[in-house]
């Protein structure tokens, strides 16, 4: 399947950048990690580049080096902050691209997510969005005490049918006040039309919900979500965005046809220079600071933001609508990226010279869905 230009670009953001060693690099900001003016100068540079959107990681555990569970390791970034409240603060200091939070639905309520994505909707006038994640780690179910998650084929089977079931249920509370819902009449002391709220009456093996939502129906009515391709749950869950991980080609046309949903991003590591050389030695330099390799789930990409670009077209000929960068190194590979490989794409004719819409949706060429109570009886 081929998509038509243009291309869409998005960029991960995680502490110091995708290498464990990123944050001993001389650009790097350790000590500004958990600092609101760290995150929004990251967001700002990705809206410099005009890029559809961030996605900002999260999750229920330290990072570790291992993927069974916490290290012992003192030498790598461990700790973060909220990636919805870090969404939230840096909404209103920007004012193009897109915010898509990482928030966890293992061991999390469905009705706290719906209203905080809901409210991030609002606080960015339309440009919110919701990574989908499930926590499937003992240590990570520890922090909570209220169940164990079981292990093995059968544990990942009920957590992915969970998740689903847990997309489904925000999605309903999204629904559950209709557009028009709100009045705000003065005059005849009417706030709300309350024939138009609306129970969603989710009865589910993990969840029995009844709403509504006490935030009214989100900007974009749902704010996109997005989840990885490998473990089946965007398609599940009926994600806006799949992410997905190439590692050439031939597998972006293999990874393409077996997705249904409008969007499908590729994941790739970036390590940028002017100079081809210089790159590859960045990269070297840093697997040899952290002194374990770099073994990342996505393939690494090492050169020159003309390179990228020549692999990113090749990817999007293959019939992938986007690609989310990862940086190795904040800021150095987000400003290569929006300063280097954004004007090459552009010059090229492959990228947006200006923002077109002023929601996410509208950027991803996604409509605005209906209300499925709109029709609906009274609650």
């Amino acid at each position: 399947m081929s998509r038509s230009l243009p291309l869409r670009l998005a960029v991960a953001l995680n502490g110091a950048g995708w290498h464990p060693a990123a944050w001993r690099e001389p650009t790097a900001r350790p000590a500004d990690l958990f600092t609101a003016g760290y995150w929004t100068d990251l967001v700002r540079e990705a809206e410099h580049g005009l890029l559809d959107f961030v996605t900002i990681e999260d999750a229920l555990g330290m990072q570790s080096s291992r993927a069974d569970g916490p290290d012992e390791r003192t030498d790598q970034v461990r700790g973060r902050l909220d990636a919805v409240q870090i969404a939230a603060r840096i909404a209103p200091l920007t004012r193009h691209v897109g915010l898509i939070p990482t928030a966890t639905v293992t061991h999390t309520e469905p009705f706290h997510v719906a209203k905080a994505i809901a409210t991030l909707d609002y606080v960015s006038a339309g440009r919110a969005g919701w990574q989908v994640q499930v926590s499937e780690l003992p240590h990570e179910s520890a922090h909570f005490g209220r169940r164990v998650v079981e292990t093995g084929p059968r544990g990942v089977q009920d957590l992915l049918d969970e998740a689903a079931d847990y997309v489904e249920v925000v999605r309903r509370l999204w629904d559950s006040w209709e557009d028009d819902a709100e009045i705000r009449d003065a005059a005849t002391g009417r706030f709300i039309d309350r024939d138009k709220l609306h129970y969603i009456g989710f009865t589910g093996r993990w969840f029995s919900v009844q709403g509504p939502s006490i935030t009214p129906r989100p900007p974009q009515g749902q704010p996109p979500v997005g989840a990885p391709a490998a473990t089946g749950l965007a398609a599940r869950a009926g994600a806006d965005v799949v992410f997905t991980t190439p590692r050439d080609t031939d597998d972006v046309r293999d990874i393409v046809g077996d997705q249904s949903a409008p969007h499908v991003f590729a994941d790739l590591v970036v390590v940028l220079d002017g100079d081809a050389q210089a790159a590859r030695a960045h990269r070297r330099r840093l697997d040899d600071v952290d002194g374990a390799g770099f073994p990342p789930d996505a393939a690494v990409f090492a050169g020159t933001p003309g390179e990228l670009a020549d692999r990113l077209l090749r990817w999007h000929a293959a019939g992938l609508t986007g690609v989310r960068l990862l940086p190795a190194r904040l800021p150095a590979d987000l400003r290569a990226i929006s300063r280097g490989l954004v004007p090459e794409l552009q010059t090229r004719g492959a990228f947006r010279h200006r923002y077109e819409a002023t929601t996410l949706r509208g950027l991803l060429g996604l409509p605005r869905p209906a209300n499925r109570y709109a029709e609906d009886s009274v609650a």
